[in-house]
């Protein structure tokens, strides 16, 4: 038995997003005794795409970006990842309400001037070099300013990296993680998947459960339970009373929940992690549409206001009969947000990027205000990295894209926070049995 009662070599990982049934499979292959709990009937949390259809609609536009850690854990856990590189090179920027493609706007007589034109070509040229990658500190919009001296060459800046990042808030974000994104996706490429990233939480459940993972769904969590002084975990208390007892627990949730499971929370740096919590979110009108009115429009970039339309099904395969799936979007920042007047905005922007959608509608998906994550890399953290032990409370770990360390992003800070508290644990057991040994 462990000093503090929980089941002696037995994990429980709450939450059945990306970063949980990452940690769950992997402490699985290595031999742990895990059991992963789901509050919701379904596990992928974010990462789920709905049926509509012929067609799967992902919560939200998502991309798979190549060679980062996101990548590594799937294919460590032998997850395949089929789907192809949205074609750039029929991008459309939108500036003051109307369409240009990139060569037009570096023409004569564009909207661009010609100082913006040398400012804009200068800052691509110099994104890539080692003396040119921001400070740990540095902001968006320092880096911004720093890098391009004309106000339109900045827009485009701003325009490319919160579609790298998700987020929209310069004056707070620290921008070498979303630079780092960004230029890993000009080297490796991203994705868009075959079947929506459904095919990725499935794959990552059956990878769970052939190493021996207890994966359980409709299972709302009143509370970890704690040892008798209030030290290390015993395991976790479901809302109906029943005890699941373990010695380790990975909270793959959100850090207002982990908050409000942990007892005594208030004396661990669980509070700390809550109080300095920003969450980006984002509003999102998804489409299933029988055909593009403009076929050779598929995917447009809002350069003047925070706003994106792609096509996914240029790229992937995401129905069974030739129906096409759009994701547009609209970047919230930090102020309150009007859904009516958003989802207006969003379907002003497709009537702009493709006139006479509404003919060819089969199905539609509007979602006011999707948390894109927890928490990202700012100024405000006291910590730079986060996680995975909670000190305060022996057997504690966390996980999520929130618990991110050095320059992870997303689905990426998901997967780094899953090796790290999986590893954690492994090592703790490996070191337990080696002083058992000697003993």
């Amino acid at each position: 038995m462990t000093g503090y009662g929980g089941q002696p070599g037995k994990t429980i990982v709450i939450g059945g997003g990306l970063a949980g049934l990452m940690a769950a499979g992997r402490l699985a292959k290595a031999g742990e005794s895990v059991v992963l709990l789901e509050r919701s009937a379904v596990l992928g949390g974010r990462g789920q795409s709905v049926r509509r259809g012929e067609a799967w609609l992902n919560l939200g536009g998502h991309a798979f970006y190549k060679g980062g850690a996101f990548d590594q854990v799937l294919t460590g856990l032998n997850v395949k990842v089929t789907g192809a590189a949205p074609p750039s090179n029929r991008a459309r920027l939108m500036w003051g309400g109307r369409l240009v493609s990139l060569p037009k706007l570096l023409a004569s007589g564009s909207c661009l001037s010609l100082s913006g034109k040398a400012s804009l070509a200068g800052m691509l040229l110099r994104m890539g070099r080692p003396a040119s990658m921001p400070d740990a500190q540095m902001t968006l919009r320092e880096y911004a300013e720093r890098m391009a001296g004309d106000p339109a060459a900045r827009h485009m800046l701003y325009a490319l990296l919160r579609t790298a990042s998700y987020t929209l808030d310069p004056d707070h974000q620290l921008a070498r993680p979303v630079v780092r994104t960004l230029l890993r996706s000009f080297k490796d490429g991203l994705l868009y998947v075959d079947g929506g990233w459904q095919q990725i939480v499935d794959q990552l459940a059956t990878a769970a459960v052939q190493g021996g993972a207890d994966l359980r769904t409709g299972q709302p969590i009143a509370e970890v339970v704690r040892g008798a002084e209030g030290e290390g975990v015993r395991g976790v208390r479901l809302q109906d009373g029943t005890i699941v007892e373990a010695d380790r627990v990975i909270m793959a949730v959100s850090p207002s929940e982990c908050m409000r499971l942990v007892p005594g929370a208030e004396l661990t740096v669980l509070r700390r992690w809550k109080e300095e919590a920003r969450p980006s979110a984002v509003a999102s009108l998804d489409l299933c549409l029988r055909k593009l009115p403009v076929p050779g429009r598929p995917f447009v970039l809002g350069i003047d206001q925070p706003l994106f339309f792609s096509n996914h099904s240029a790229s992937a395969r995401l129905s069974d009969d030739g129906s096409v799936v759009v994701h547009v979007t609209k970047y919230h920042g930090t102020e309150p947000s009007d859904p009516k007047a958003d989802e207006r905005m969003l379907e002003g922007f497709v009537d702009l990027a493709q006139p006479g959608w509404r003919k060819e509608l089969i199905a539609r998906q509007f979602l006011p205000r999707i948390t894109v994550v927890p928490d990202y890399m700012h100024t405000r953290r006291t910590e730079i990295n986060v996680g995975p032990c909670v000190p305060e409370v022996d057997g504690l770990f966390v996980a999520g894209d929130w618990a991110s360390h050095d320059d992870e992003l997303l689905a990426d800070a998901a997967a780094g926070s899953a090796i790290r508290a999986s590893d954690a644990i492994i090592a703790g057991r490996r070191a337990a049995g080696a002083l058992q040994a000697i003993v």
